[in-house]
């Protein structure tokens, strides 16, 4: 079993810097799923209220051999629960979805800038740190003007901020303020939902470390610092995605890497998207 590095937050826990991503896996399938990831090694799950399988992965933990405490959990903060009071029903509604008493990340999903609430929920957000219900406190899809609010306007520094990152939308800029900041950096659609899978200088990196591209690219993100989770429901690629070990890119490989950076999104604007 590979050994995944873990990162510091600076909440002073550490993450482990591969995790499994469960978007859009199905409620009905999503314990059985979490039990392969587990058994393959993974013990860093990603949910969210919005996914609508918290109950499965709560499932899957307690049916699985690791304990508790050896998965980080993170779960998040769906945009119509922002504010004081309903944050902190909806995270004890998570819990109990969880089967748990706490979480070891919460985040609150999108800024939601047309509700303006973002400020006050993170409010709240710092309260439930302190009174222990979430080990650590992060937002996603932030911008760096979302983040400067909370840092004028707020006691804590989110420990990390969940973006959507991969070779064709890098985010540079954000990921030096991150920097700056001591916020790591997570990224989701890390391949892109498949569209850089064939790009050519992704193709010819893979192909020199006997290697498919979704494992060079996930291997370019665990060498620029972010932590990543691949998701998917054949065992076979669970697998191959935890797979990203035993081989490194040199510095030129990941200097090709930039020249793919188009600002390409694949999902909603931060800047507006408040719901489906």
């Amino acid at each position: 079993m590979a050994s995944v590095p873990r990162i510091e937050l600076n909440s002073g826990t550490t993450i482990p810097q591969l995790g499994f991503g469960v978007f859009q896996i199905p409620p009905e399938d999503t314990q059985e799923i979490v039990e392969q990831a587990l058994e393959i090694g993974y013990r860093h799950i990603d949910t969210a209220a919005a996914y609508r399988n918290e109950m499965g992965v709560g499932q899957a933990i307690e049916a699985s051999g690791p304990s508790r405490d050896d998965v980080f959990v993170t779960t998040k903060l769906w945009n119509d629960d922002q504010g004081s009071a309903p944050a902190r029903t909806a995270l004890e509604a998570s819990l109990d979805r969880l089967g748990m008493d706490h979480v070891d990340l919460y985040l609150i999903h999108w800024p939601a800038p047309p509700k303006d609430k973002f400020v006050e929920t993170w409010e709240t957000f710092q309260e439930l740190k302190i009174e222990g219900r979430a080990r650590a406190i992060g937002v996603s899809n932030f911008r760096v003007e979302d983040l400067e609010r909370l840092t004028v306007e707020t006691d804590i520094v989110p420990a990390v901020n969940q973006i959507e990152l991969h070779p064709e939308l890098q985010q540079s800029e954000l990921r030096a303020y991150h920097l700056s900041q001591g916020i790591v950096t997570e990224a989701w659609s890390p391949i892109a939902q498949g569209e850089v899978l064939g790009s050519e200088t992704v193709c010819e990196i893979a192909e020199a470390h006997g290697k498919t591209p979704a494992q060079a690219i996930l291997r370019w993100h665990i060498q620029l610092g972010n932590i990543v989770f691949p998701k998917s429901v054949t065992p076979e690629r669970i697998r191959a995605n935890f797979e990203l070990f035993d081989f490194e890119l040199t510095h030129e490989q990941m200097a090709a890497f930039e020249s793919i950076d188009a600002g390409n999104r694949t999902g909603p604007d931060p800047a507006t998207f408040v719901t489906p």
